[in-house]
């Protein structure tokens, strides 16, 4: 029987001929709140990393993102982020109840689905509903904290937040044109009756790897241009030079993926740009959060949509 070629790229890629799962949707969607990331003296694993720590403190494990794919040892993470213009930061991860905050323990509450994904993830495609009203994060928090084990949870849904379809379908797809050699498309569509703006980030970072080791080398993000638009280019000692290729729409944002200690800690700062500086200058406005010479370890290429009614918006990026 003649193979298709999907099953020619799993013999390649476990013969080890040609490296298609280098890349792949490894990158988790919620790292906050995980033991991963737990050093605590009493291993309160649920407290010592929160959500809302999650936006300004580098991560030391692992990270986080929104229909993601990364490296197979994590050093550089591609994934999205959101903002409706109303929520009072970006969605860049999964928000969700800890164990002790849900009324049935532990609890993502979000709506994502993993629609497609072949073998050597040569295609991957994924949904997320992203809401146009403020996501009701303090709601949830406090109702299902009143709520019995007996009672069922307070779910996304049950807020209203969807009524009359005030939300976003977003579909993010990949497909690989070689192991090196991805395209991204995202396609947003308004299901709500009226026009509605919408920030989409597709966002380039590095693990932050180099504050754990002496001496360890800093890899860099910088703006590069190309004849079609804007491009990041991304050098890391240990990985090939890579490119995320956007067109003049966005435009790009660099900041550092280093802990914001001054926020968190009350202690200075390592850095003049801190991993909450995107989400700082877009949503509060602080235009100094981001780094002007356009370099350092997180990138974002910004798109500033107003998609009508009904209608769907698309996004093509390539990154290789």
């Amino acid at each position: 029987m003649k193979r298709n070629i999907e099953q020619i790229r799993i013999q390649e890629a476990y013969q080890r001929q040609i490296p298609w799962l280098r890349w792949g949707p490894y990158l988790s969607e919620r790292q906050w709140g995980t033991v991963r990331e737990d050093y605590s003296d009493n291993q309160a694993a649920w407290k010592y990393f929160t959500h809302e720590q999650a936006r300004s403190r580098a991560y030391r494990w692992g990270e986080d993102g929104l229909a993601g794919i990364c490296d197979n040892q994590q050093r550089l993470c591609l994934a999205l982020s959101l903002w409706n213009g109303q929520d009072p930061f970006l969605k860049e991860r999964l928000f969700g109840l800890t164990n002790p905050e849900g009324n049935h323990g532990e609890d993502v509450k979000e709506y994502y689905f993993y629609l497609d994904n072949t073998p050597t993830h040569s295609y991957m495609k994924y949904l997320y509903k992203y809401p146009q009203q403020p996501f009701p994060y303090d709601e949830l928090l406090s109702a299902n904290r009143k709520r019995s084990r007996q009672e069922p949870e307070l779910e996304l849904l049950d807020t209203g937040i969807f009524d009359d379809g005030r939300y976003f379908d977003i579909v993010v797809e990949y497909v690989k044109a070689g192991p090196d050699d991805i395209g991204m498309r995202i396609s947003v569509t308004n299901r709500g009756p009226e026009a509605a703006p919408l920030h989409v980030l597709p966002t380039l970072w590095y693990r932050n790897t180099w504050r754990w080791t002496e001496e360890a080398p800093i890899p860099q993000l910088r703006a590069a241009g190309w004849k079609g638009g804007h491009a990041i280019e991304a050098r890391h000692p240990e990985l090939e030079p890579y490119y995320l290729y956007t067109n003049e729409a966005a435009a790009l944002l660099f900041t550092e993926n280093e802990t914001n200690k001054r926020l968190l800690f009350n202690e200075p700062n390592l850095s003049n740009y801190t991993k909450d500086g995107i989400n700082d200058y877009l949503v509060e406005g602080k235009k100094e959060s981001v780094n002007p010479l356009q370099r350092g370890t997180k990138a974002a290429a910004h798109f500033a949509l107003e998609v009508d009614a009904g209608s769907t918006e698309v996004i093509h990026l390539r990154f290789c």
